[in-house]
């Protein structure tokens, strides 16, 4: 009796610790793709007219299959990885503003994406479990990318709207304000990306919680 229920303890820890090595190692494996994507051709479409970003993709999927902190997680890592880009020079707008205000380029890259997958993430584990059911996988890909650019372009404009760089681009739009120099700079894009984001991360995102019986 003692020798079943030893084994019965050591079965549940066993599969406990699988469990738990499982969530990480799928975590580690977005947070891969996530840099990878952000880092490479991988994580744009262009077009003749817009240089497109997915890489909102993978930190929407990592919520979707893993859970939310998988997502904030996620998340965070782009944003990080958009701050060191602003840092060494790699990112125009960015790198441009982080001689202006490091300070306010880390809200813009890391606070921005931080907020854009905390409230998503778990905006999903909310939706999954409502009548929207399979619709919360499109809802989460379209949310992604267009709160990403919602906080990402509102966090600019708080930190940078007044400097001479932005002024500059408020002259050459013809902008009455922040809310029509960021429609006029990223509207069109940020339409296509939410669009594109709802299709691609909702598709893959049912497809894959079926396969792994994440569903």
């Amino acid at each position: 009796m003692q020798n079943t229920t030893s084994l019965s303890r050591e079965t549940k820890v066993s599969e406990g610790l699988s469990t738990k090595t499982l969530y990480l190692a799928e975590t580690a494996l977005m947070i891969a793709v996530t840099l990878i994507m952000g880092n490479t051709f991988l994580g744009t479409i262009p077009t003749p007219v817009l240089k497109i970003s997915i890489v909102t993709v993978p930190v929407a999927l990592a919520a979707m299959l893993i859970g939310p902190t998988a997502g904030i997680v996620c998340g965070l890592v782009f944003g990080f990885n958009s701050f060191i880009t602003a840092i060494t020079g790699g990112s125009g707008l960015l790198s441009t503003l982080f001689n202006i205000n490091p300070v306010g380029v880390f809200f813009t890259a890391v606070i921005a994406r931080f907020l854009d997958a905390f409230i998503v993430s778990n905006l999903f584990t909310i939706l999954k479990k409502s009548p929207l059911g399979k619709a919360s996988y499109y809802i989460t890909g379209l949310l992604m990318p267009l709160l990403n650019t919602v906080f990402f372009m509102g966090i600019l404009c708080i930190f940078f709207y007044h400097s001479d760089f932005v002024q500059g681009l408020v002259e050459q739009y013809n902008a009455t304000g922040p809310f029509s120099l960021v429609v006029a700079m990223v509207g069109i894009q940020a339409t296509v990306e939410a669009v594109i984001g709802c299709v691609l991360a909702g598709t893959l995102g049912l497809i894959l919680s079926k396969v792994l019986h994440r569903a």
